[in-house]
């Protein structure tokens, strides 16, 4: 069965993020993950983007049965809380990357 799955977590793990869209991928799932990588390309963010990007964001984990944290390393920010919160409250299954 293909899910949607919506990938959360820190801009700085482009790389987690990349491999973990192809393991995804190749099961069968449809992938929805962040436009860019800003802490990891070092590119500066406006605030006005940073309002839309979380707005989109959260539409995504709408779309979404369930989410990915990418969490490197046990790194959980507190975007990504928010965004994990928000999904349980809308009865998503939350994933992790690594076991916490």
């Amino acid at each position: 069965m293909t899910n949607i799955v919506c990938f959360c977590g820190s801009t700085k793990f482009k790389e987690a993020f990349e491999k973990a869209n192809r393991e995804e991928s190749l099961k069968g799932n449809i992938v929805l993950s962040l436009p860019q990588f800003s802490k990891a390309d070092n590119v500066s963010v406006t605030n006005d983007e940073i309002k839309v990007l979380k707005k989109v964001h959260f539409e995504k984990i709408k779309l979404a049965d369930e989410i990915l944290v990418i969490n490197v390393g046990d790194y959980i920010g507190q975007s990504t809380y928010e965004e994990m919160e928000f999904a349980k409250s809308l009865g998503k299954k939350v994933r992790y990357l690594e076991e916490i």
